[in-house]
């Protein structure tokens, strides 16, 4: 018999959600323009990584890790391709209203997933109520054609982000040193 342990695969998809959101609201702040940086990290890392994380969250019968890396693996995945099909010449750019009832939407799920990880640790809460927040800013922001909501919306972003690097990193050094030296708020 082999060995039956997994190796836990949320905190690549936690990475791959964190940086990715970290560099798209960079831009939402100002700071860069959408480029290339931000649309190959949105296939591989905020894609790709996350929807192989789900996955193996499959794997290990965890229907909460495989629902959420994967829905937002496909979610960077389709944002890029949002992005890049006009500029490719494939299909009109998006419609701003319609961009924001895509992200409200978005919102709604993500919502609804807080709600699981009220079962889980106060970090992982926090991941998901921010993004909850950075969903409904967007998306309204979108609705009213307001820059000023977006710019909310991108430090909550930077937020959000930062927050899922500290889960993955918590997880991954307190499971390297057997004992908590990330403090995640566990439940007892």
């Amino acid at each position: 018999m082999g060995n039956t342990t997994f190796a836990n695969p949320a905190p690549l998809g936690l990475m791959g959600f964190g940086m990715t959101t970290i560099l798209l609201n960079l831009h939402n702040i100002g700071l860069f323009p959408m480029d290339s940086i931000i649309l190959a990290m949105g296939i591989f890392y905020g894609g790709i990584a996350q929807i192989a994380a789900g996955l193996l969250e499959y794997k290990k019968g965890n229907t909460f890790g495989l629902t959420a890396f994967t829905s937002y693996g496909c979610f960077w995945l389709t944002l890029v391709t949002i992005l890049l099909l006009p500029k490719m010449g494939l299909a009109e750019a998006a419609d701003a209203h319609f961009l924001g009832v895509f992200l409200g939407l978005w919102g709604i799920f993500t919502l609804f997933m807080f709600f699981g990880t009220l079962a889980g640790c106060r970090a992982l809460q926090f991941v998901f109520l921010s993004l909850t927040v950075l969903f409904i800013l967007l998306a309204t922001g979108h609705l009213m054609d307001s820059h000023n909501i977006i710019y909310v919306a991108g430090w909550t972003g930077l937020l959000c982000g930062a927050s899922a690097i500290y889960l993955a990193m918590g997880e991954v050094l307190n499971e390297q040193f057997g004992r908590s030296v990330m403090p995640l708020g566990e439940k007892h």
